[in-house]
């Protein structure tokens, strides 16, 4: 989100620093230095002294600490995961572990240790940003944070990067004829890791695979990313591709190519950018059952398709893909790029963004004269 934001303001050219958890700081938008957060806070509290102290201050999530943020009034943190949610993720992990697996009650009892410890230390800081409609209700509710100091402001991803693209060629660029025009083709992009879901969809592919001929002469998936799961999809033959990492053009490319797209992820952290970047290019989405998900992207099935984190039920939901077909798919294709296009471009974002910063500049300078703070549906 730090960057794509970045950027669309940068062409606004509007005013505001930013401590991002990488530990790097922007000053005016073009000098970008590595530093210590130390570093970082010493030059902040220096250049707030100058005679244009900063209207509004920026970070994700603690790149700011908290022992710093207690007395900044104009502050504004985006939280792209918090310990509250983990707690689903550490459930799911458990329930698919092997029974000869040791019990991870420890962990779970360390992550509600850390939700209490985040309920504590987030009422330091004067304005908090969430990505989905889940958590914005979570820190409201559960973190006991008023109403007026948590905003939600969706991720967006770049809509003139990520768009259809009805080029002849995009198939065979990743090795797929274009005279197979019965062949459906699903995707997969991002790190190919055990909590982004890969061992549960590698099982229910490995069982498809094997139980139904049909299904296996007529669908490919393609996988765009690397991790140790890019080597193990090899054993399941031609029908699954590994294309490696992709850069973004590329990746755009890639979703031209699909019909359908698939996030099997067990990370309940967050509003995945890959759910919004298929969505733009025009394409329905299979996703896993989380709250985030569900809550702010496929909340009905319009759109795509929501199965819970087992074998069984993502079996179910490929087989239903499979059966709906590419026309169904097209269809739902042309809802979602038009849902995304309302609510998860970077445009959109960045607008958001600024209207919250020139909202929280206004209550700190002008007590809210401009209106700023006004949301209108």
């Amino acid at each position: 989100m730090g960057l794509g934001l970045f950027l669309v303001l940068v062409e606004w050219v509007f005013d505001f620093v930013q401590l991002d958890p990488n530990n790097f700081l922007v000053w005016d938008f073009h000098i970008c230095l590595h530093k210590d957060q130390s570093t970082v806070w010493n030059q902040f509290q220096d250049e707030n002294l100058t005679e244009k102290p900063f209207d509004v201050i920026h970070t994700e999530s603690v790149g700011l600490m908290h022992t710093r943020s207690r007395n900044i009034t104009n502050l504004a943190v985006s939280w792209h995961g918090i310990a509250y949610e983990s707690i689903h993720s550490d459930i799911i992990q458990q329930l698919l572990s092997p029974p000869e697996m040791p019990s991870q009650s420890s962990i779970l009892k360390e992550r509600v240790s850390k939700v209490v410890e985040e309920i504590k230390f987030f009422q330091r800081y004067a304005h908090h940003v969430a990505t989905s409609d889940h958590v914005g209700d979570i820190l409201k509710r559960i973190y006991m944070l008023p109403d007026e100091r948590v905003h939600v402001i969706l991720n967006g991803v770049d809509e003139e990067v990520f768009k259809p693209n009805e080029a002849k060629d995009l198939k065979t660029t990743f090795g797929i004829r274009e005279s197979n025009k019965s062949l459906l083709i699903l995707g997969m992009a991002g790190r190919l890791v055990k909590d982004k879901g890969h061992p549960l969809i590698f099982e229910a592919l490995k069982q498809i695979l094997s139980e139904n001929s049909t299904f296996k002469e007529s669908v490919i998936v393609l996988v765009a990313g690397d991790g140790p799961w890019g080597v193990r999809y090899k054993e399941l033959g031609s029908n699954v591709r590994v294309l490696g990492p992709l850069e973004q053009t590329q990746l755009a490319r890639f979703y031209n190519v699909i019909d359908g797209f698939v996030n099997p992820t067990l990370r309940a952290q967050g509003l995945d950018h890959t759910l919004l970047e298929a969505m733009l290019v025009g394409k329905p989405l299979m996703a896993t059952k989380l709250a985030s998900i569900t809550g702010s992207v496929i909340f009905d099935q319009d759109i795509g398709y929501t199965f819970s984190p087992t074998v069984e039920a993502l079996k179910k939901a490929l087989y239903e893909v499979w059966r709906d077909g590419r026309v169904v798919l097209e269809e739902k294709g042309k809802l979602a790029r038009k849902r995304a296009l309302r609510l998860f471009t970077a445009t959109k974002m960045a607008a958001a963004y600024e209207r919250l910063f020139l909202c929280i500049a206004d209550a700190e300078n002008e007590n809210g004269k401009n209106g700023y703070c006004t949301y209108r549906t």
